[in-house]
C-alpha cells in the first residue's frame, strides 16, 4: 500500500474515533440529563409527600375560587364556585366530598413534578401549604402536557379548625361574594342595559312563564356530567322550548333573543341557516313570532347576577301548530 492511501485510511480512522467518542459523550450527557431530572422529579415528589404529611387526617374547606385578576366571574358571566372539602388520609390519596353524593369520595393523589400532581382526577400545581391553609393553582393538561394558559384560576383552602376558633367564621360567610366581584356585576350590568351586545348570562337565569292555556314553556334540563353536560350550562346558555297552539300556521324555528333588565324580549338572531335571499324574510318572520306571541303570552322575569338584574341572551325553540 503506498504511503498517500495509507495515511488517509490512517486520518479517516482517526477521525472516525473522534466521531465515535463525540457522540458517546454527548449520549452520556443525555442520559445524565436524563438521570438528574429523573432525581429532580423524585426529590420534588419526596418534597411534596413530605409536606402532605404535615397536614395528613386535617379537614380543608375551600374558601375561595378566583381568577388570577382576584374576580370569581368571567367576561362571559360564569362564575367560580368554591366547593372542594378535602384531606389526606395518606400521602397518595385524598377523601373529597362529593355534593352531587352527598358523601365523601377516596381519589388518588399522583405526582409528577415542580409540586404538580393529580388530585381527584383534577391537575394542580401547588402554591403553598400549611397546616391551616393550602393553594393550589388549577392547570390545564391535555396528552400529559401543561397547557400554557392565559388565564389562571386558584383554589384557596382553610382548615375547618382555623375557620371556627381562629376566623370565628363559616362557610357561609367566607363564600358571600367580594367587593371587587360586585363592583365589576355592577359596571357590566349597567353596560349591557346600555348595549344589548355586551350582554352576558346570569347566574340567576332568564325564567319565563307561559300567560295562556295555548302556550306551554318548558326550560330544557343539562346533560348529565356523565355524557358530557356541565350544571353552569343550565345559565350560561339557557334554553326554552316553548309550543304555541292555534297559531296562524304550522312552523319551528330556533333563534335567540335578548332579555334586557325590565323583562322585555327581543329578537336577535336565527340558529338555522338560510340562504342569504331568504334572510331578511326569515328575521321578519321570527321577530313577528317574538312581538305578536312570545311579548304577549309569556311572563318574562330577567336575569340576574348578585341580585342585580340585566340584559342577556335565552336560546328559544319555537313550535307552532294551527290547532
Amino acid at each position: 500500500m503506498n504511503t498517500p492511501v495509507r495515511h488517509y485510511i490512517q486520518r479517516s480512522i482517526f477521525a472516525l474515533f473522534i466521531f465515535i467518542l463525540l457522540f458517546a459523550g454527548r449520549c452520556n450527557r443525555g442520559i445524565r440529563e436524563m438521570q438528574d431530572e429523573k432525581a429532580k422529579k423524585e426529590a420534588e415528589g419526596r418534597r411534596t409527600k413530605n409536606l402532605i404529611k404535615t397536614i395528613r387526617g386535617i379537614k380543608f374547606t375551600e374558601v375561595s375560587r378566583k381568577f388570577d385578576n382576584g374576580l370569581s366571574f368571567s367576561p362571559v358571566g360564569y362564575q367560580l364556585i368554591p366547593e372542594w372539602r378535602i384531606s389526606f388520609p395518606s400521602v397518595d390519596s385524598v377523601n373529597i366530598y362529593s355534593p352531587k353524593k352527598r358523601k365523601f369520595l377516596n381519589a388518588p393523589v399522583v405526582f409528577d413534578h415542580d409540586s404538580v400532581f393529580n388530585v381527584a382526577w383534577a391537575w394542580l400545581k401547588l402554591i403553598y401549604l400549611k397546616k391551616d391553609s393550602i393553594k393550589f393553582m388549577v392547570l390545564h393538561v391535555h396528552d400529559n402536557i401543561i397547557q400554557d394558559e392565559k388565564v389562571h384560576v386558584f383554589m384557596s383552602f382553610y382548615s375547618n379548625d382555623y375557620i371556627k376558633n381562629v376566623l370565628h367564621s363559616d362557610t357561609t360567610k367566607l363564600w358571600k361574594p367580594s367587593r371587587k366581584d360586585t363592583l365589576y356585576i355592577n359596571a357590566k350590568a349597567l353596560l349591557a342595559n346600555k348595549i344589548p351586545d355586551s350582554a352576558f348570562a346570569g347566574t340567576d337565569p332568564v325564567a319565563l312563564r307561559s300567560k295562556s292555556k295555548f302556550v306551554t314553556v318548558k326550560k330544557e334540563p343539562v346533560d348529565d356530567e356523565v355524557d358530557g353536560g356541565k350544571s353552569y350550562d343550565a345559565y350560561l346558555s339557557p334554553t326554552y322550548d316553548v309550543v304555541i297552539h292555534r297559531a296562524y300556521e304550522d312552523f319551528s324555528y330556533s333563534f335567540t333573543a335578548w332579555v334586557d333588565e325590565k323583562g322585555n324580549l327581543t329578537f336577535r338572531k336565527s340558529l338555522i341557516y338560510v340562504m342569504p335571499e331568504f334572510k331578511e324574510s326569515t328575521n321578519t318572520t321570527l321577530k313577528a313570532i317574538t312581538d305578536g306571541y312570545l311579548k304577549l303570552y309569556l311572563d318574562v322575569k330577567p336575569a340576574k347576577t348578585l341580585g342585580i338584574s340585566h340584559n342577556s341572551i335565552i336560546f328559544l325553540n319555537v313550535q307552532g301548530f294551527k290547532k
